[in-house]
């Protein structure tokens, strides 16, 4: 049962949801060594900036990351850890708040 369900969903994502990472103007994932296994596992199924707009501490993108790969991200669980690791250094909670780049002028 675990099999088809994973089975399912990893289907799901490739098939049927859209994918965001290569959208022009959209927010891009620092570089490191987990960049490429982030943008598979994270911007599949949403934007970047869905990512990197978070602060949060270890624990939380534990879970976070957890979270997500029972609800279908593509990860190696070999790169779990790593992957962890990226998120928590890059997007942690004292971290300045992400603000997004504007991309319509105000009217006057």
């Amino acid at each position: 049962m675990f099999m088809f369900r994973y089975s399912f969903f990893v289907i799901l994502s490739l098939v049927a949801l859209p994918s965001f990472s290569a959208q022009p103007g959209s927010t891009e994932l620092p570089a490191g060594a987990m960049q490429s296994k982030a943008r598979t596992a994270c911007t599949t199924c949403h934007e970047a900036n869905i990512v990197v707009q978070q602060r949060l501490s270890k624990a939380a993108w534990t879970k976070e990351v957890d979270k997500m790969v029972k609800w279908g991200a593509i990860l190696n669980p070999s790169d779990r850890d790593a992957l962890i690791e990226y998120l928590s250094s890059n997007f942690p909670p004292e971290k300045p708040p992400y603000v997004a780049p504007r991309s319509a002028r105000l009217k006057h």
